[in-house]
């Protein structure tokens, strides 16, 4: 499939986000950068269990691999997920308006994928959130090798929530339900709030052991 982005080569999904094509885009990005986020959770997981030394959070450890993957899997998905949202989009918009009838079937079918461009990127922020969350017990209980990987990985996590903010807020801007609007962008001020605070409580982890 054309929008299978996560199968690419690194190198030839940075030459598409860098053409002229409107998608993938910011959203698709954000979701990427997200996915980084967990696989470098997953990796300070993978550098603690097994060793000796750190037999007493084994299990934390543990539980903290299998969120981190799941996490991981979901936010690959969406680095597809954003790009087709915004081609259904582009799809409506096309749609004919010569009639008044005409009119108000494009209008009903733009705002609908409107809101699925918009619950893509509001899926990214909140996944970005729960990456967050696992950065700190990570910094914390981890291999103290890998805590630099903890520290990259929630200021990943933070950027893709800001990133995705970003995707949802454009959208929103053409959507007329304006309960939908309000709601949505109360769901991202929690998670930006949330994201900005565990950055920092990671930070000051990551760097009191460096």
């Amino acid at each position: 499939m054309e929008r299978a982005y996560a199968e690419w080569k690194v190198a030839s999904y940075l030459d598409k986000l860098a053409s002229g094509d409107p998608e993938p885009g910011g959203g698709s990005a954000a979701a990427l950068v997200g996915a980084a986020a967990a696989a470098l959770v997953t990796m300070v997981t993978e550098l603690t269990l097994g060793k000796e030394k750190f037999a007493s959070v084994e299990e934390a450890m543990s539980d903290l691999k299998s969120k981190a993957e799941a996490l991981r899997s979901e936010l690959t998905d969406l680095v597809s997920r954003d790009a087709e949202a915004y081609a259904q989009v582009a799809a409506a918009m096309k749609l004919p308006r010569d009639t008044e009838e005409q009119k108000s079937e494009r209008t009903r079918q733009l705002q609908a994928a409107l809101k699925q461009a918009a619950e893509v990127p509001l899926r990214v922020a909140e996944a970005a959130a729960e990456v967050a969350r696992l950065c700190l017990p990570a910094a914390q209980l981890g291999n103290p090798n890998a805590v630099s990987d903890a520290g990259v990985a929630v200021v990943f996590a933070e950027a893709a929530a800001q990133a995705a903010a970003l995707n949802v807020k454009i959208n929103l801007s053409w959507i007329e339900d304006e309960y939908y609007n309000r709601s949505s962008w109360a769901k991202v001020e929690a998670v930006l709030e949330e994201t900005g605070r565990l950055r920092e409580e990671v930070l000051a982890v990551t760097y009191g052991k460096l």
